[in-house]
């Protein structure tokens, strides 16, 4: 019996089909300027919070990046959501490159 989109409220977590463990709760950066997005970033990866979402037309990528490497939480410890705009679709590798260049995502894709 498969344990996939059960909530785990003893862990906060939901398993995802991927297999992948997701938090649930968590902080999304929509409409969230420069300092209210590293402050917001920073205050919920103190307070034990793992679960950010964030979008390229939200404008705070790199806010969010810097907020994650500010923090001293590992990255691994840390599940980030975001978008992909309708027109960079079929440009997998250059959004992996900015999301890089921002500081979100380290190592393997």
């Amino acid at each position: 019996m498969t344990d996939m989109g059960v909530f785990n409220f003893e862990t906060k977590t939901v398993q995802l089909n991927s297999g992948y463990e997701m938090p649930i709760m968590g902080l999304g950066t929509y409409a969230l300027d420069y300092d209210t997005c590293v402050n917001s970033v920073k205050t919920l990866l103190q307070n034990g919070g793992r679960l950010i979402d964030t979008a390229y037309m939200y404008g705070n990528e790199e806010e969010t990046g810097n907020a994650i490497a500010k923090s001293g939480i590992p990255r691994e410890e840390i599940f980030l959501t975001s978008k992909v705009w309708i027109e960079h679709y079929g440009y997998m590798e250059k959004a992996r490159l900015r999301l890089c260049s921002v500081g979100i995502l380290r190592g393997a894709w």
